[in-house]
């Protein structure tokens, strides 16, 4: 396993991030939590761009699970046929949407066990979700953090949990909050997966990744 940076080279980095970016937003559309959720949910092997698309009339009539269920799985499925993976999607939209009317009062919970116990939400959904919307300082570990952690070293390991904990273990407490947010942007717009910007990083100096391109 490679080698973790010092804390000063790590504090350092997410210094200059929050320079560049001092509040960093999710780039998913949303009018309140449920929207999140279901969004995030529909995120996964989408882009963010393609899911904003997609809920855009979506969210314009639907609010709340109960609206979700009225709307029906015919309707649901219409909206966002153009996301990948849509048919067991809108399914498992309709079913946490009827747990959460029928368990909770239509009230999306704020714990990450009761959020996972939904179906289609994983671990990383409600991390996102714990994050974005109470600000709770919650890890949503993607491809993209993945690689950044790893490349960088900020928070190296072999699995999305080992990458969530080197995250909480190693990246300084006042920069937990947006550090998702921070390392998500950085991989998505310039630590990219084949050809990085490495010219124009403002971490190069600090990074230690052998294969920099010029």
């Amino acid at each position: 396993m490679a080698k973790t940076l010092d804390y000063h080279t790590i504090r350092e980095i997410f210094i200059r991030f929050q320079d560049a970016e001092a509040e960093p937003k999710g780039e998913l559309d949303h009018t309140n939590v449920y929207t999140l959720l279901v969004a995030v949910a529909l995120s996964a092997q989408a882009t963010d761009a393609g899911v904003n698309k997609a809920t855009k009339s979506l969210f314009e009539i639907v609010e709340h699970p109960q609206q979700m269920l009225d709307l029906g799985l015919d309707g649901l499925t219409d909206h966002i046929k153009s996301i990948g993976l849509f048919r067991q999607k809108a399914k498992n939209v309709m079913k946490l949407s009827q747990l959460l009317v029928d368990d909770y009062g239509g009230v999306v919970p704020n714990s990450r066990a009761a959020l996972q116990s939904l179906p289609g939400v994983g671990r990383k959904t409600a991390n996102v979700v714990l994050n974005m919307w109470w600000h709770y300082p919650a890890q949503a570990v993607d491809t993209h953090i993945f690689r950044v952690g790893n490349r960088t070293r900020i928070a190296p390991g072999k699995t999305v949990d080992a990458v969530e904990r080197a995250i909480e273990d190693n990246i300084p407490v006042d920069f937990q909050h947006h550090a998702h947010h921070w390392m998500i942007l950085h991989g998505r717009y310039h630590c990219k997966a084949r050809k990085p910007l490495c010219r124009t990083c403002i971490i190069r100096d600090l990074c230690p990744y052998e294969e920099k391109t010029e």
